[in-house]
C-alpha cells in the first residue's frame, strides 16, 4: 500500500475516467500516480497560478495590492482574498461593501486581471506564461480565457510549482509571506461545493481554510497549509509544516464523491509522509 493507493478505486468506486496525483518534496517527487504528461482542465486551481503571477507583478511594482479595483473602496488586495462584495460569476453584481464579508468571486479575478493588462499593455495569458510557466518550465500548461477558472496542465507541470511554493525563487521572501498570510481575517463565508466555514481564511489568492472540520482535504494538512480544489475535481495544497505538496488531477468533475474520495487520500500522504 502506498499514500495515492486508493486513486487505483477510483474508477471502480466514482466512475473517475482517469487520475494523475504525485507527492513532493522542495527538492524531489515522493510518490506519482497515474499520467503525469495527461492535460487535465484545472478549474479554479487555475487561481493559484494567476495570483503567482500577479504577486510577481506586485514585486516588480506594476501593480500595488492597495491599489484601486473592482466596486467602489476595493483594491487588488480585495479581489486576491475574495473580499470586493463581487458575486461568484461576472455579472453576479455587488453583494455588499468591500472587506465586509469572504464571497468567493470568479468575477474578481477576471477584473484584476484586466487591470493587470491595462496596466502592463500584456495580455494576461502572455503575461502569465512569461511571469510563472516559462521561469518554471511549464511547458504543457496555458490559460484559455478566464483568469480565474480557465487554466489547462499537467501533474508534470504542476509539479514544478509546487516545488516553487515549497521553496520560492520567482518571489521575495516578503512577497511569498504577503501571498500567503490571511487576508481581512475573521471573515465567515461559503466555499463553494463544500459549506459554510466561520472564518473561511484566505490569503491573496490561496485558501489558508485547512485543518478545519468538513475541509474538503479533510482536518489533517497544518493549519499553516495553503492551496485550491478546482471544480474539474482538481486539487492543489502545500503543507510548510511537514514540507509535503499533493496534486491531484482527474476528468470528473468535483462533487459528493470528491468529498468522500479526498480527505482520506490527503490524510494517507500525510501519515505516510510525514507521520501526522
Amino acid at each position: 500500500m502506498t499514500a495515492l493507493s486508493s486513486i487505483g478505486r477510483w474508477a471502480g468506486d466514482y466512475d473517475v475516467p482517469n487520475t494523475a496525483a504525485l507527492v513532493r518534496t522542495a527538492g524531489r517527487v515522493l510518490e506519482t500516480r497515474g499520467d503525469q504528461d495527461r492535460v487535465f482542465r484545472l478549474a479554479s486551481v487555475t487561481k493559484l497560478l494567476t495570483c503567482y503571477a500577479v504577486m510577481v507583478a506586485v514585486q516588480e511594482e506594476s501593480v500595488g495590492l492597495d491599489d484601486p479595483a473592482g466596486p467602489p473602496g476595493s483594491t487588488l488586495r480585495h479581489l486576491l482574498a475574495h473580499t470586493s462584495g463581487y458575486g461568484f460569476e461576472s455579472g453576479a453584481g455587488i453583494l455588499g461593501p468591500p472587506g465586509t464579508r469572504r464571497t468567493y468571486s470568479n468575477q474578481g479575478f477576471e477584473v484584476l486581471t484586466a487591470q493587470l493588462t491595462s496596466v502592463t499593455g500584456i495580455e494576461f495569458a502572455e503575461y502569465l506564461s512569461e511571469a510563472v510557466f516559462d521561469p518554471l518550465g511549464m511547458t504543457a500548461t496555458h490559460l484559455r480565457g478566464s483568469s480565474a477558472a480557465g487554466g489547462w496542465g499537467t501533474v508534470a507541470d504542476l509539479s514544478r510549482f509546487a516545488a516553487e511554493l515549497l521553496a520560492p525563487v520567482l518571489l521575495e521572501p516578503a512577497t511569498f509571506r504577503d501571498l500567503i498570510t490571511v487576508q481581512f481575517p475573521g471573515l465567515a463565508g461559503v466555499l463553494p461545493g463544500v459549506g459554510r466555514f466561520d472564518p473561511l481564511d484566505w490569503g491573496l489568492g490561496v485558501e489558508r481554510n485547512f485543518g478545519r472540520t468538513g475541509h474538503w482535504a479533510g482536518p489533517s494538512p497544518s493549519r499553516q497549509s495553503f492551496g485550491h480544489f478546482g471544480g474539474a475535481g482538481t486539487f492543489l495544497w502545500v503543507d510548510p509544516d511537514h514540507g509535503i505538496a499533493c496534486i491531484c488531477l482527474n476528468d470528473r468533475d468535483f462533487g459528493a464523491w470528491s468529498l468522500e474520495a479526498w480527505p482520506p487520500l490527503c490524510t494517507a500522504v500525510l501519515r505516510t509522509y510525514s507521520g501526522v
